[in-house]
């Protein structure tokens, strides 16, 4: 995605609020605001706005997208909850015990890992047990977006190739590790080929595939084969889905790599070439390139993966940035690469172990103050490559993950929570017994806070989702500057 210069625009009075507390704050709202506007898939920025006008009586959403991005980032280690943050200034809140009272619900077993950080200027507000490893679910993904764009920057593509091999008379596919290939993508591919191919004098060739680019990783996730997450190859039709959907649960098939050859070579037929023989495993290293699919820039990648809580996607970012930093494309090795560039950006590793890039695998553990650091850094207007992490967010009753909750009626099963709607981005955490949620809040105030909730132990899925969100709406209407 581009980022440009923070422009004056005609607000609302949420966001005069917003720009009036970051004013008194004696920050300069032109250079500091942030606007999280990033393209979403088939103009879903469009449909939210769309929607965000329809509920322009009760709250003027519309304009808070848009959020004061912070200087330095999150100190590494948290304060206890409950108490004020020496040297935290006088807009500083003293007591978020009662903001945050829904995370005493009995439904989040053993209580929640909490932390709270001004997301402005990395004051941290209120922690509990935050440098405590809790399994993250999809927040996780929180931690694939910044690592890997921080590896590979947000103009990265992954590229789907196809070579020509003179002396087999074969043209090779080439894996390039991007499951969102779609079949007509394949088809455009086909097309560029065979106009290669016709330049060449060439009408009849045989096919192969290289998959050597995920060589040495594991073809399945440890959950198994799973309507979550297809297997793992570098050739892929649409993550492996069979019934035309782009997103959520689905069933996959049992072979996409199989599924990406037989589409390409139908399609090459198609476009005027005759195929000989069945397509075979080849390398396509030493080829000449004859055709290139690439992906959408790493930023649109991210905010895809983030919104919808795309576990292909998470694990694909998750191997390129493995590949980038010279480590094996296996779980460990995606694991290291990812902890090496947070690490990197000075975030607290403590306690913090990556299992998957995708959070399906419970055996992984953050913490809190990772997560607020990960959203702080994301903020941080000396590295706006990393921006996506935060655009990419669902919205509280828009998108994404989130559409379905803080919207209309969920008052009733929410305890307050539809009061969050447009003012809360997060990205959500689903595994059974474990509810998890971290994201951004714009307060009362016009205050942007980062906070992470990681529940363990959860006793009831939906009571326990219905707290954190109620916890994050308390966020989104305190008074808390």
């Amino acid at each position: 995605m581009r980022w440009s210069r923070a422009v004056h625009v005609a607000l609302g009075a949420p966001t005069r609020r917003l720009v009036t507390a970051a004013g008194a704050a004696g920050l300069a709202a032109a250079a500091l605001t942030v606007a999280l506007a990033g393209p979403w898939d088939s103009g879903q920025r469009t449909a939210e706005r769309q929607a965000a006008a329809g509920m322009a009586a009760e709250r003027e959403v519309a304009d808070l997208e848009k959020i004061v991005a912070g200087l330095p980032s999150a100190p590494p280690v948290l304060d206890p909850l409950g108490e004020r943050v020496s040297g935290s200034g006088p807009d500083a809140v003293t007591d978020l015990s009662g903001v945050l009272s829904p995370l005493n619900d009995a439904a989040l077993g053993g209580g929640a890992a909490v932390s709270v950080v001004d997301i402005a200027d990395g004051t941290v507000l209120y922690a509990s047990g935050p440098d405590t490893g809790r399994t993250p679910a999809s927040t996780v993904k929180l931690v694939t977006a910044v690592a890997a764009l921080q590896a590979l920057g947000p103009d990265h593509r992954l590229s789907t190739t196809t070579g020509w091999d003179e002396a087999a008379r074969r043209v090779v596919l080439v894996g390039g590790g991007d499951p969102t290939v779609m079949a007509e993508d394949y088809q455009a591919l086909a097309e560029e080929t065979a106009r290669a191919l016709a330049e060449r004098g060439v009408g009849e060739v045989s096919v192969g595939y290289d998959l050597s680019l995920w060589d040495g990783g594991e073809a399945l996730h440890p959950i198994g084969f799973n309507d979550n997450i297809a297997a793992l190859t570098a050739l892929q039709v649409n993550e492996g889905r069979l019934d035309g959907s782009t997103h959520g649960p689905t069933v996959r098939s049992t072979d996409p790599a199989a599924d990406a050859v037989r589409t390409f070579t139908g399609a090459l037929s198609a476009a005027g070439v005759t195929v000989v023989g069945e397509p075979a495993a080849a390398s396509g290293q030493d080829t000449e390139r004859l055709g290139r699919h690439r992906s959408a820039p790493l930023s649109v990648l991210v905010e895809r993966m983030l919104t919808y809580s795309d576990n292909d996607l998470a694990e694909a970012l998750g191997r390129a940035t493995a590949l980038k930093a010279g480590q094996p494309v296996t779980f460990a090795g995606v694991g290291r690469a990812i902890s090496d560039e947070l690490a990197g950006l000075g975030l607290p590793m403590d306690q913090v172990r990556i299992a998957d890039a995708s959070g399906l695998d419970r055996e992984g553990a953050v913490t809190a103050q990772l997560l607020t650091g990960v959203l702080t850094a994301a903020a941080d207007p000396r590295r706006p490559e990393l921006r996506p992490a935060l655009t990419g967010m669902p919205v509280a009753g828009f998108t994404g993950t989130l559409t379905g909750r803080y919207g209309a009626g969920a008052d009733a099963t929410g305890g307050g929570s539809g009061d969050g709607a447009g003012v809360v981005r997060a990205k959500t955490g689903t595994l059974t017994g474990v509810n998890t949620l971290a994201g951004t809040a714009v307060t009362a105030d016009g205050r942007v806070l980062a906070f992470a909730f990681l529940a363990g132990d959860t006793l009831d899925a939906n009571a326990a989702q219905n707290a954190l969100d109620a916890a994050a709406t308390g966020l989104a209407t305190c008074h808390c500057g």
